[in-house]
């Protein structure tokens, strides 16, 4: 089931596919260094390796990863762009453009933050 993490000893490290590719795409979660082979998501830890399956593999289908896998990301993204647009209207009828840019940063900073977060844990209570 996606999602589901595998705990793999360092010491079993043979179980690494010759094929994986050291990646950037994915959260890191602590870990040192990550892999992708097809599906798999791979994570390594100092004593350790964290394996799960996302449905969609990023380096295919980034778009496809996001809303199956990471719908989080997205929607943070998208309550970051709403607030910053929304405070942007807000202030623009004040002509005020200084207090304007860093209310839209800091909004749409909080706004994405507080969704990214809000659906990581609903998602997670979830699996």
């Amino acid at each position: 089931m996606p999602g589901d993490e595998i705990e793999v000893p360092k010491e079993l490290r043979e179980f690494m596919f010759e094929e994986a590719e050291e990646t950037n795409l994915g959260q890191k979660n602590g870990a040192q260094k990550q892999y992708r082979y097809g599906n798999l998501h791979i994570r390594e830890y100092n004593d350790k390796f964290l394996v799960h399956t996302d449905k969609i593999d990023p380096r295919v289908n980034p778009l496809g990863h996001l809303v199956y896998d990471a719908p989080e990301v997205l929607i943070g993204i998208a309550c970051g762009i709403f607030a910053g647009v929304n405070t942007a209207k807000k202030f623009s009828k004040n002509n005020s453009k200084k207090i304007s840019l860093a209310s839209i940063l800091a909004s749409s900073i909080m706004s994405g933050y507080l969704a990214y977060t809000t659906t990581k844990k609903i998602k997670k209570h979830l699996e």
